[in-house]
């Protein structure tokens, strides 16, 4: 049983591929701005500098979340 190759389905997948972390880079930068909004402090300090685990699990499940939606949208 030959396997058969089929260029479209090939460029449909990677055409996807590319959408999907385009549209992903975009919300996620939206995203994150609207979490700078309706926090008061800095992300990036607490995230990094203060090793704050509880807002790096914030910013980590609204990134999956958004990611989700994203896959949701694209299948």
């Amino acid at each position: 049983m030959p396997l058969e190759f089929h260029i479209g389905a090939l460029l449909n997948g990677v055409i996807y591929a590319v959408l999907g972390v385009v549209v992903l880079i975009v919300v996620l930068t939206a995203t994150n701005s609207v979490l700078e909004k309706l926090t008061p402090y800095d992300l990036k300090t607490e995230i990094i500098d203060k090793q704050n685990t509880a807002i790096a699990v914030l910013a980590g499940l609204a990134a999956l979340g958004v990611a989700i939606i994203i896959a949701a949208a694209l299948h």
